[in-house]
């Protein structure tokens, strides 16, 4: 392939639009020891996403998620509950959240995104609907999915998410990697299998149908194997997990074993690979100098098992650490680039960009 040839190819990835399965942006910005006080209408050299490299680097929108951290006040941090073991680590499990406590996150997150919204002059729309997306795609603003990473902010009820669904709530967590009154998530850990606790309580297979009654995605993203094996037996919706990895390729329990691959298949769902450098490399280390053939790895073992319609993108930008040759949003035709190297054709490339999210968002809502 010609210096000249190479130039071309990447020039026209920059045109494929990126939408994106998962970022924790909302949090950072929320977040000022974070976020650094930066404004997502500016570019800045912190965190990962704001609107100048997002046109930069072609990204469409996504889903922009809701997450409540740990309270400081359970004395809970990843760092002081990490320990390094033989064969790799293990991060204590964090402790359940108080729902008013993670409401008030989810609250204050919500008004962020929607307050970004109203200043952002048309440039960037929270979306209820395919077509939305598919207008914003062509328009170039960018469409952003209100998420909710954890359903802890719901109480104990499910029938508070009807709630959140009329304010534009189109897709839902069951879990982070914790428990709640709904499931429980898998731990931090490498090496390990995410078969590690109980399935869904009961008000957590009430709130799968109360999902599916709504038309609101359900992430199966740190949710434990049993549970994800109760959503799998109730789900009337695609199985969908917005930013997860191979367990083949890095066993890791926030990974998807070929199993649940399957399963995912079968529903004719969909896949978000993680650039979380921790979840892609076969050794876990969280270290930034991992090559873009890693992230490669993954999509070539993903589309293998679900095929080259169920695989997409979900970063989760601005909530880990993701290879240095990606670095931020604007990084994204590099990624797309090495894969066309690889072998991907421009129409498998425009699947994967965004073509599977709209595909799987329209059998989960509707048009």
């Amino acid at each position: 392939m010609s210096r000249n040839r190479r130039f071309c190819i990447i020039g026209r990835m920059e045109r494929i639009p990126v939408f994106d399965g998962h970022n924790d942006t909302l949090l950072n910005l929320l977040l000022r020891r974070r976020g650094q006080g930066r404004s997502f209408f500016e570019r800045s050299e912190t965190g990962h996403l704001d609107l100048p490299r997002a046109l930069e680097g072609g990204f469409g929108g996504g889903l922009f998620a809701c997450f409540a951290p740990p309270n400081p006040k359970s004395g809970w941090d990843e760092e002081s509950a990490l320990r390094i073991t033989n064969e790799g680590y293990e991060v204590a499990g964090s402790p359940p959240l108080d729902p008013d406590y993670a409401r008030g996150f989810a609250d204050a997150m919500t008004k962020l995104l929607f307050r970004l919204e109203a200043e952002s002059g048309d440039r960037l729309k929270v979306v209820r609907t395919t077509k939305e997306i598919e207008g914003c795609l062509t328009d170039g603003a960018l469409a952003a999915i209100l998420h909710f990473e954890g359903a802890e902010n719901l109480g104990t009820e499910p029938g508070a998410l009807e709630e959140f669904y009329d304010l534009g709530l189109r897709s839902l967590g069951l879990v982070w990697s914790r428990p709640n009154a709904y499931a429980s998530g898998v731990p931090f850990r490498f090496p390990g299998s995410p078969d590690t606790g109980p399935g869904l309580t009961d008000a957590g297979k009430e709130l799968v149908r109360e999902c599916n009654r709504l038309g609101v995605l359900i992430d199966l993203s740190h949710l434990n194997e049993r549970g994800f094996w109760d959503v799998a037996a109730l789900s009337e919706a695609p199985l969908v997990a917005t930013h997860s990895n191979a367990h083949a390729l890095c066993p890791t329990p926030r990974n998807l074993t070929d199993r649940q691959l399957d399963a995912i298949r079968k529903s004719d769902g969909m896949v978000g690979v993680n650039f979380a450098v921790a979840f892609l490399r076969d050794d876990g280390r969280d270290d930034a100098n991992t090559p873009l053939e890693t992230v490669v790895r993954h999509v070539d073992h993903l589309v293998g098992k679900v095929g080259i319609d169920r695989v997409g993108f979900g970063s989760d930008f601005d909530g880990a650490r993701v290879p240095k040759a990606i670095g931020d949003v604007s990084g994204l035709p590099k990624l797309l680039a090495v894969l066309e190297e690889h072998g991907y054709g421009e129409g498998e490339l425009r699947k994967l960009a965004h073509e599977n999210w709209l595909r799987v968002l329209r059998k989960t809502w509707g048009p």
